[in-house]
C-alpha cells in the first residue's frame, strides 16, 4: 500500500511532524534574516538523522504566529477584518530551500481551527468563530496550492485542538475539506492527544494520512483495532516529543512493532509524536537518529 507519492517501494517511511529547535545564525547575515541559519540547520539535521520525508523545520516563530503574522485581517492576536490569503507565500521560501536538499519534503500548515481559537475576534465581520475558521481555511488553501507548485510530496495540516473538544469538529472537518479540495496532493492530518471521541469523524475526512501520537498515547492504537482505515495510511508517533529523555533504539523498535501489530507494516509511516522544537538540538537529533535506526532494524525483517 506504500504510495509512490511518499517513498516508492519503501517499507516504513520515516518523517517528522514538523518543528525542530531554532538555532539562529550570527553576524551580518543574521541581521537580515535571523532564521535563515535555523532553517538550514534543521534541514541538514533531519537529513543527517536519516529522515525520508523532511520538513523545512518550522523554526520561524510559533506554529500560530508564523501564519497569523502574514494573513491580512489579523493583527497580533486579534481579528480586525475579514481574513484573506497572504500576498506572498508564508512558508514557501523555507520549503523551497528544503526541496533543494532532499527529494521528499512535506509542506506544513497550522490548521484553521487551531489558528482561529488562538485569536480574539474584534470585528463585526464574523458572527462566530466557526465563520472565522472557514475563512482561514480558504486562506490556507492558497498557501497549500503555492506549496504544491514548489513540488512538495504532501501537505500536512496540524490540528492539535481537535482532540480537546474546544473546537467544533464539524466546522473543523469542513475546513480540512476546503484545503484538501484545493490541493492536488495527499493530505496528512496531525492531531495530538487522545482520539477515541473523534476517531470516526477523522476517518471520514478526505485525507490520505492520519498522524497520531502513539508513544505517549498508546491507547490511540487500540481504537483502530475494529475500524476500517478507508484506504488511509497512519503516521505512528513512536518517539515521545513531550519527554526530553532520549529513548533507546530497542524501546522505539518495540513501539514500531506494536504499531505494525495494529496496522501492518505497509500502511504506516514512522515519526515522533509531535514537533521537537522544545528540545535541545542535540536531543532532537538523537531522537530522530535513534528512530531511524530502529526503523532500519524493523525493515530488515521484511526484506
Amino acid at each position: 500500500m506504500s504510495s509512490p507519492v511518499y517513498t516508492p517501494g519503501m517499507i516504513l517511511p520515516t518523517t517528522v511532524v514538523g518543528s525542530f529547535p531554532a538555532v539562529k545564525g550570527t553576524g551580518l547575515s543574521a541581521v537580515l534574516d535571523p532564521y535563515k541559519h535555523a532553517v538550514r540547520f534543521a534541514v541538514a539535521e533531519q537529513i543527517r538523522a536519516g529522515i525520508d520525508i523532511i520538513s523545512d523545520g518550522q523554526v520561524r516563530e510559533g506554529m500560530i504566529r508564523a501564519f497569523t503574522a502574514k494573513l491580512p485581517g489579523i493583527q497580533d492576536d486579534c481579528v480586525i477584518s475579514s481574513v484573506q490569503s497572504a500576498a506572498t507565500g508564508i512558508t514557501v521560501a523555507d520549503t523551497r530551500y528544503a526541496l533543494t536538499q532532499a527529494k521528499k519534503v512535506k509542506g506544513i500548515l497550522t490548521g484553521p481551527s487551531s489558528i482561529a481559537h488562538a485569536l480574539r475576534i474584534q470585528t463585526p465581520a464574523y458572527r462566530n468563530r466557526e465563520e472565522l475558521v472557514i475563512d482561514i481555511a480558504h486562506a490556507l488553501a492558497a498557501e497549500g496550492r503555492a506549496l504544491a507548485r514548489e513540488g512538495v510530496s504532501l501537505i500536512q495540516i496540524d490540528e492539535p485542538i481537535l482532540s480537546t473538544g474546544a473546537a467544533d469538529i464539524g466546522t473543523g472537518a469542513e475546513a480540512i475539506g476546503i484545503i484538501a479540495a484545493a490541493v492536488d496532493l495527499p493530505i496528512c492530518l496531525h492531531v495530538c492527544g487522545p482520539l477515541a471521541g473523534i476517531i470516526d469523524r477523522l476517518l471520514r475526512l478526505p485525507i490520505a494520512i492520519l498522524d497520531i501520537e502513539a508513544a505517549t498515547q498508546p491507547e490511540n492504537l487500540e481504537i483502530f483495532s475494529d475500524r476500517d482505515l478507508r484506504g488511509k495510511m497512519v503516521g505512528c508517533g513512536c518517539v515521545a516529543s513531550s519527554d526530553h529523555e532520549v529513548e533507546s533504539v530497542d524501546l522505539i523498535k518495540k513501539r514500531i512493532e506494536r504499531c505494525i501489530d495494529i496496522f501492518s507494516h505497509d500502511t504506516i509511516l514512522i515519526d515522533p509524536d509531535c514537533g521537537l522544537r522544545m528540545h535541545t538540538p542535540e536531543g532532537a537529533f538523537a531522537k530522530l537518529s535513534r528512530m531511524c535506526e530502529a526503523v532500519q532494524l524493523v525493515r530488515g525483517e521484511y526484506q
